[in-house]
């Protein structure tokens, strides 16, 4: 069955990942009422997420995409934070909302937050589908958070392994003889 035989287990079935993605969107429908609400994605992880959370959003809202990278090949970030593709708009005034696909080590979410913070938002906040809190480097607080993960290499509803599993509807635990060798 292709890309589905690489999964060891599922940790969040589609529907798990509907409730939760509902859940956020309850939230911030209710924290944004008044606000202007810009969402920014962080490519590509976030992508899957940010859309199905897009059609959970009832009140005015735009989108913009930002791509950063500080994985490359590995499994492991490299620490070093680059912006590969930046915001078509300016921040000025706008109640920004950055939306991740995972949290882990935090170092380049704290780049990416201050290097957004630096252009005059009228507030700026986090909101991650999963969390993965041991293997935070340096402290981020994310505002939303869908669920936390253990320590392990996952895959699915975006996330990734050498940019594939992207397209799997679920969220799970890649078999390690997959990355190991690589």
């Amino acid at each position: 069955m292709g890309i589905h035989n690489d999964v060891e287990e599922i940790l969040f079935t589609e529907e798990q990942l509907a409730q939760i993605v509902r859940r956020i969107g309850r939230q911030i429908n209710e924290d944004y009422k008044d606000k202007n609400l810009l969402m920014v994605s962080v490519l590509k992880g976030s992508l899957i997420f940010m859309a199905d959370l897009m059609r959970e959003i009832h009140i005015p809202c735009a989108i913009d995409f930002l791509s950063v990278s500080s994985y490359g090949k590995g499994t492991v970030s490299s620490g070093e934070v680059r912006i590969m593709k930046d915001l078509d708009q300016s921040l000025e005034g706008k109640d920004i909302l950055v939306i991740e696909d995972i949290l882990d080590s935090g170092r380049t979410l704290t780049y990416l937050l201050k290097t957004l913070a630096a252009r005059n938002p009228s507030s700026i906040r986090l909101c991650t589908l999963l969390d993965k809190p041991e293997r935070r480097q340096v402290e981020v607080h994310p505002d939303y958070v869908g669920a936390q993960v253990e320590d392990k290499f996952i895959v699915g509803y975006g996330l990734d392994y050498a940019e594939q599993y992207r397209n799997l509807p679920y969220i799970g635990v890649l078999k390690p003889e997959i990355y190991e060798n690589a």
